[in-house]
């Protein structure tokens, strides 16, 4: 399945391993990757399609994001753009937040965000949108359909501040993030938010497109907005879910709530 905005480009899904999707961003001619930790997919849509790898973006340096560079670079010798917080030993262009990246081969511009909690230095990759096109969000594990990374590294704090900057994009924002992650995520939405009708109606929606085998993602800001609860854990109704379920001993700040939230999150 092709995803398409402008003309010139389009946003190819390569899955990988067993929840993986790896983004092809492709002018039909030119093509950079994001978070291939799968080479051999990759070389094998480079070469059905007809394209030529130009570059390699890395949103964090989790081994099923990064595996596949070394052998893509043995076929593409291309610049590797990922985290300057991050120790990635292939990285030849490290990015952080404010960075503008003119990706080569491609008619494409790129803003760098910190989005800093599942892992230190993890970044993400922005297209703005324009009148023509929405924008296009390269997320890694920061934000999934439905939900958030796990902590590994940052603090429910620095996720509550990458979650906010992200929730603060245009509402028609593709959110392009890195696993299939969403019926799970949702299944566990809805024990945080049971009456959320516009939740409800998504699951069916989602549904459908996993029993045709159909990607969930992307989604959009707006839809995150409107059913993530990881985006909406300043509602009344979740903290009073949490209350009631023996997840959160008392209404507190939103930091509890979330803090409350993800950890639930994590034995679901």
């Amino acid at each position: 399945m092709t995803h398409s905005t402008k003309p010139a480009l389009d946003v190819l899904p390569i899955p990988a391993f067993r929840d993986n999707y790896l983004w092809l961003i492709h002018d039909g001619v030119h093509a950079a990757v994001v978070d291939p930790g799968d080479a051999k997919p990759i070389l094998a849509a480079l070469r059905t399609h007809q394209l030529k790898l130009t570059a390699i973006l890395l949103t964090h340096h989790h081994a099923d994001h990064i595996g596949g560079v070394e052998e893509l670079l043995q076929h593409y010798p291309v610049p590797v753009y990922g985290p300057t917080n991050e120790s990635i030993a292939c990285v030849t262009l490290p990015v952080g937040e404010g960075k503008q990246i003119a990706v080569p081969g491609l008619a494409l511009q790129l803003a760098v965000l910190d989005v800093p909690g599942h892992t230190m230095g993890h970044i993400a990759y922005l297209r703005a949108g324009d009148e023509a096109a929405p924008g296009w969000l390269f997320c890694g594990d920061t934000l999934f359909a439905g939900g958030c990374g796990r902590l590994f590294e940052g603090t429910p704090a620095q996720m509550i501040s990458s979650l906010g900057k992200l929730a603060a994009l245009p509402d028609d924002t593709q959110v392009y993030c890195a696993h299939e992650y969403t019926l799970s995520n949702l299944r566990f939405a809805r024990a945080v938010e049971p009456d959320n009708l516009a939740l409800q109606e998504r699951v069916k929606v989602e549904t459908d497109k996993r029993e045709h085998d159909l990607p969930t993602i992307p989604s959009t800001i707006g839809l995150e907005r409107a059913t993530n609860p990881f985006l909406r854990y300043r509602e009344p109704a979740i903290a009073e879910q949490l209350l009631r379920t023996g997840k959160l001993e008392r209404i507190d700040t939103p930091l509890a709530t979330f803090t409350a939230l993800r950890l639930w999150k994590n034995e679901f």
